[in-house]
């Protein structure tokens, strides 16, 4: 029997993404997107649940996802994100031992109009193709496993 880790997201961005560098040069963008979901409280009613997604978006090969998601994309942004979870644990400065779950993307695509409301959401140069962030359509997306490899999360500096 296979495995599979995908997640498929679909929500605004919580803030503004970060993008950062590790010691080894790898570009790395940090967001967060808020999905909602509907569901049916103790006495029935029908009630909105809103769930956060911490993102990360790394530079691979010949694809800056990273660098893209970063220049194009602004709090309150439309997108659809496709990457796979990962948990990751760290000792922090003050000794304690700390875990995060994040989801790993190997492609976001801008929804977001680029006449719209002013919220984020794509390049006003008219760069953004298909609203994909992709620098070329030729160049497939990597697999969920396709990370880049030589980058170790202690070296990611957040």
């Amino acid at each position: 029997m296979s495995n599979l880790n995908k997640a498929l997201l679909i929500g605004r961005l919580t803030k503004d993404p970060e993008m950062r560098y590790t010691p080894s040069g790898t570009a790395v963008t940090n967001f967060s997107i808020a999905t909602n979901r509907w569901s049916s409280g103790p006495e029935g009613e029908r009630k909105e649940f809103t769930d956060y997604h911490n993102i990360v978006a790394y530079n691979a090969g010949k694809r800056n996802l990273a660098e893209i998601v970063a220049q194009y994309t602004r709090k309150g942004a439309l997108v659809y994100v496709e990457g796979r979870i990962q948990t990751r644990s760290w000792e922090g400065q003050d000794g304690q031992k700390r875990r995060t779950t994040e989801i790993i993307a190997n492609d976001v695509q801008f929804l977001d109009s680029r006449s719209g409301s002013g919220s984020g959401g794509g390049p006003s140069d008219g760069a953004q193709r298909g609203g994909r962030a992709t620098p070329t359509d030729d160049i497939p997306a990597p697999a969920p496993d396709d990370a880049p490899r030589d980058v170790d999360p202690d070296e990611i500096p957040f």
